[in-house]
C-alpha cells in the first residue's frame, strides 16, 4: 500500500515530481523512490509503505530485469504467490507481489490484468515504446487521479493535492459541485470536483504515448455476471460461495506485518469474524476494532461484545465524542479536499488512528455485502425504487432549492443503466458502479492511508460479486428477509454465533450533535460557506431559513447540513476553494 505519482512529457523537471512524492508521505512513510527516464520522457515516484516483503528489495519504483519496464504500484495482488508459481522463469529478485505484477505484464500484457485478485492502482513506463500504462481494480478500491495539459503533459497521482503540489491548477469543477448539490450524486463518473482533474474511473485502464492519453474498460460486472439468472440448486451455489469466501479472506491475511480487523454490530461484520475462525481457527487472536459515539441510539457495541464472547480476540474500542469533532472534521476536510461522509467518517478516521497507534498496520473489513445480496431496505421487489444514494436515506435529503438559478443549471443529470432483466439486480449493480460503493471507497482509501494504514475488503471480491448477481432474487430477499442466502451461509458455519444488531439507516448521532452540541460549530460553518458562495452558488436567505428549521428539529436528515458545512471548511482550510 503506498503513494505513487507520475509525469510523462516534454517539460518538466524533478522538483515537481519530489513535490507530489512529499506531499503524499502518509500514504508511505516508510520509503520513497524515483525513476526518471533517461531521455526524460517519463518520471515516476514512489512513497513506500511496507507490507509485503519488507526489505530494501521491495523498494519502488521498481524496473524488470532487462530494463525496459517500470512500475509503480499502490496496493495489493492478493494471488501474487500463485502468480509466482506460473511465472517460475522470470528472474525474480525479491519476495514482493510488486515484482510479480511487473513480471506478469512482461509475459501477458494488459491481459494480465484479467489474472489479478486484488486491490490496485498502477502506472507502468515502457521505455522501448515511450509509453505509460496504467490500470485501476474492478471496483476502484484505490485511486488513480490524473491531469492532461493542453500540451499533452499527462500528471498522475494517488491524490489530487499531489498534483496541486506539482503545479496544476486548483480550480472547482462547477458542474460536479453543482451535481453535487443538487442530488448528492458525486462518484458516478471520471469527473472530479476540480477543474481538469479526472479519476480514472474502476475496471479502467489508460495508455499514454506522444502526448495523448487514451482510456479504456478492462473490466465489466456486469458483462461478467451475465444475463441469465443461476438455475442450479442452492446448496451447489452456497458451496461454491462460501468455498470463495474462505479463500477471499485467506489470501487477505498475506501480510509481513500485524492484521487486525474492523467489526461493527451487524451481519456483515459476523461474518467476517466467522470467516476468520474458519482462517486461522478458534484461537484466533487478531485484534477486533469497533468505533462508538458513546449513544446507546447508535452504537452497536453491546452486539460486538457479545460476538466477541468466548474468543481470543482482543477487543479495541475507538471513541470520538462531539468534542472530537470540529478539529478531526476540518483535518480530514484539508486532507481530502472533496465531500466526505460526515461523522461516520470521522469515526472511520478515530479507528485507523488507533489501529496504527496499537501498531496495527493492514486491517480488514466487510464492506460490500449489501450491494452483493441486496442488503438495503430500498431494495423492493416488484417495483422501482428511487433509493437514495446520500448517507442518512430518510427525508429529503439535498435542498436543490437552496441553490442559485444559473449555478443548479450547471448540475449533471444521472440514470444508472438497467443491465439486468430484474429491477433488484440493477440496483445492485448501480450502488455498486456508480453511487453507494465507490463514494465509500473514495472515503475509506483517503481515511486508512491519511493513518499510514491499509485496508483491505476481502468482500470486494470479484468473484463473489459475479456469483452473487447471477442469483434469482428469491435468494437475496424472502419477504422482510433481506440477504437471504447469506444469512443460510453464515448461520451453518457453526463457528461463530451470528449476531446482528436492529437495522438503522444511520450509524452516529450526527443529526442531533448538529442541533445541539456541535450547533455553534455548524453555523460557523455554515456562515463560512455563505461568504464564499453566496449569490455564486448558494441563495443565502433559503439556506439560513432551511438551517434554522433545522436547528428547530424540523426533519431528520442532515445530509445538506452537512454539504453545507463541508464548503465552509473548505473556504477556511489552508487550501481554500474559490468560487
Amino acid at each position: 500500500m503506498c503513494g505513487i505519482a507520475g509525469i510523462c512529457g516534454d517539460r518538466w523537471g524533478r522538483d515537481a515530481l519530489v513535490a507530489m512524492a512529499r506531499e503524499q508521505r502518509h500514504r508511505g512513510p516508510d520509503d520513497d523512490g524515483y525513476f526518471v527516464d533517461p531521455a526524460n520522457a517519463a518520471g515516476l515516484a514512489h512513497r513506500r509503505l511496507s507490507i509485503i516483503d519488507l526489505s530494501p528489495l521491495g523498494r519502488q519504483p521498481m524496473t524488470s530485469a532487462d530494463g525496459r519496464l517500470t512500475i509503480v504500484f499502490n496496493g495489493e495482488i492478493y494471488n501474487y504467490l500463485e502468480l509466482r508459481r506460473e511465472l517460475h522463469d522470470y528472474p525474480f529478485r525479491s519476495g514482493s507481489d510488486t515484482e510479480v505484477l511487473l513480471a506478469a505484464y512482461q509475459r501477458w500484457g494488459p491481459g494480465c490484468l484479467d489474472r489479478l485478485l486484488g486491490m490496485f492502482a498502477f502506472a507502468l513506463w515502457d521505455a522501448r515504446e515511450r509509453c505509460l500504462f496504467a490500470a485501476r481494480d474492478r471496483f476502484g478500491v484505490k485511486p488513480f487521479y490524473y491531469h492532461v495539459q493542453s500540451d499533452g503533459t499527462l500528471y498522475f497521482a494517488s491524490e489530487i493535492p499531489a498534483l496541486w503540489a506539482a503545479g496544476v491548477a486548483r480550480e472547482p469543477d462547477h458542474t460536479a459541485w453543482a451535481t453535487y448539490l443538487t442530488s448528492g450524486f458525486s462518484d458516478f463518473s471520471g469527473r472530479t470536483f476540480w477543474h481538469g482533474i479526472r479519476s480514472l474511473e474502476a475496471g479502467h485502464a489508460l495508455t499514454w504515448k506522444g502526448g495523448g492519453a487514451v482510456t479504456q474498460r478492462w473490466y465489466d460486472l456486469a458483462a461478467r455476471a451475465g444475463g441469465v439468472p443461476d438455475g442450479r440448486d442452492a446448496r451447489t451455489v452456497s458451496e461454491e460461495y462460501l468455498a470463495l469466501l474462505e479463500d477471499s479472506v485467506a489470501l487477505r491475511f498475506r501480510s509481513d506485518v500485524p492484521v487486525g480487523i474492523n467489526l461493527s454490530g451487524g451481519l456483515d461484520s459476523s461474518t467476517l469474524l466467522a470467516l476468520v475462525h474458519q482462517v486461522q481457527g478458534a484461537d484466533s487472536e487478531v485484534r477486533a476494532f469497533t468505533f462508538t459515539t458513546g449513544d446507546p441510539n447508535y452504537d452497536e457495541l453491546p452486539w460486538v461484545r457479545q460476538m466477541l464472547d468466548r474468543t481470543r480476540h482482543p477487543s479495541l474500542v475507538c471513541e470520538l465524542g462531539a468534542r472530537d469533532v470540529p478539529a478531526l472534521a476540518e483535518a480530514v476536510q484539508d486532507h481530502l479536499q472533496q465531500p466526505y461522509g460526515g461523522l461516520p467518517t470521522l469515526a472511520y478516521a478515530r479507528l485507523f488512528e488507533r489501529a496504527r497507534a496499537e501498531g496495527v498496520i493492514v486491517l480488514l473489513d466487510g464492506q460490500g455485502m449489501d450491494e452483493q445480496w441486496a442488503g438495503y431496505d430500498y431494495y423492493g421487489v416488484g417495483h422501482r425504487s428511487e433509493a437514495p444514494v446520500v448517507q442518512g436515506g430518510r427525508g429529503a435529503a439535498v435542498r436543490p432549492a437552496c441553490l442559485t438559478r444559473e449555478f443548479h443549471a450547471r448540475a449533471e443529470p444521472f440514470d444508472a443503466p438497467r443491465v439486468f432483466g430484474d429491477e433488484v439486480a440493477n440496483l445492485q449493480y448501480r450502488d455498486t458502479r456508480f453511487t453507494k460503493l465507490p463514494r465509500a471507497l473514495r472515503f475509506n482509501d483517503a481515511v486508512s492511508m491519511r493513518a499510514s494504514t491499509e485496508l483491505r475488503e476481502p468482500f470486494l471480491d470479484h468473484r463473489l460479486f459475479e456469483l452473487a448477481l447471477r442469483q434469482p432474487v428469491t435468494r437475496k430477499i424472502q419477504g422482510t428477509r433481506r440477504k437471504a442466502m447469506l444469512r443460510d451461509i453464515v448461520a451453518n458455519l457453526g463457528t461463530a454465533a451470528v449476531v446482528e444488531a436492529p437495522k438503522r439507516p444511520l450509524q452516529t448521532p450526527q443529526r442531533e450533535w448538529l442541533r445541539g452540541p456541535l450547533r455553534a460549530w455548524a453555523d460557523e460553518c455554515i456562515a463560512d460557506s455563505l461568504h464564499a458562495h453566496g449569490g455564486s452558488w448558494l441563495d443565502g436567505d433559503g439556506v439560513r431559513a432551511e438551517w434554522q428549521r433545522y436547528c428547530d428539529g424540523d426533519g431528520d436528515n442532515s445530509f445538506f447540513i452537512w454539504q453545507w458545512i463541508t464548503l465552509g471548511m473548505l473556504a477556511r482550510s489552508p487550501r481554500r476553494i474559490a468560487a
